[in-house]
């Protein structure tokens, strides 16, 4: 099966933004993503871009570019993406100072996962803790 060996992820959740290059800057600074690839499209929009944080990425682009995948999101609604981080506490905390829209806290809870959930400018909402399942690869 792709995507399965190599230390590679084999899931990566994609986004549209409608100012994708605003997002990817509240990613990285907001939420400490780092920028793996960031493809132009041209007329001042992102045709694909690659963000990577631990060994996860996302993969995101510009609404309204007429592609296949822009033509299926059409109307669809935010998302939610979690995504494991070692120190929840410290990564809210930058998230604050970055002015991200805070949902909730730093929590505990009762699954033994610390979590804080934030919304980025468009919408979408992040959930940023402690759990990540174990899936035997």
């Amino acid at each position: 099966m792709a995507g399965t060996g190599g230390g590679r992820p084999s899931i990566f959740p994609t986004l549209l933004y409608a100012d994708a290059k605003a997002a990817i800057r509240q990613l990285t600074e907001a939420f400490g993503f780092t920028e793996l690839s960031v493809y132009e499209d041209g007329g001042g929009g992102v045709a694909h871009a690659e963000l990577v944080q631990g060994n996860g990425a996302v993969m995101l682009g510009s609404k309204g570019t007429g592609s296949a995948f822009d033509k299926a999101m059409e109307g669809s609604g935010p998302v939610g993406v979690h995504i494991a981080v070692d120190d929840v506490d410290a990564h809210h905390r930058r998230a604050v100072e970055q002015g991200a829209e805070i949902l909730m806290p730093p929590t505990d809870q009762d699954y033994g996962s610390r979590d804080y959930m934030a919304r980025d400018i468009e919408g979408n909402v992040w959930s940023f803790g402690t759990y990540a399942p174990e899936t035997g690869a």
